[in-house]
């Protein structure tokens, strides 16, 4: 059974300073560390749409599934690899 993981998106960058393209590298890494491999991923917190899109690109091949997760959708499955 794979683990469930939550990424919190703003952990990925200082509170003190917004995310920045610069630092993309640095947070994907980070975001692939947290993550693990094979397991399940759930994506959450206030961070801008392009650094959503860019983690769950680079976590692609590494997570058996990945959810994005708000209060106002609740669960969204971004995708899904299991052979289940």
């Amino acid at each position: 059974m794979p683990d469930c993981i939550i990424i919190d998106i703003e952990t990925l960058y200082p509170e003190t300073d917004p995310a920045k393209l610069v630092e993309l590298e640095g947070y994907e890494k980070k975001a692939r560390e947290l993550a693990g491999e094979g397991n399940e991923v759930i994506l959450t917190g206030a961070g801008p749409v392009w650094l959503y899109l860019r983690i769950a690109h680079a976590l692609h091949g590494k997570a058996l599934r990945l959810y994005y997760r708000s209060p106002i959708t609740g669960d969204v499955l971004i995708f899904d690899h299991s052979p289940f």
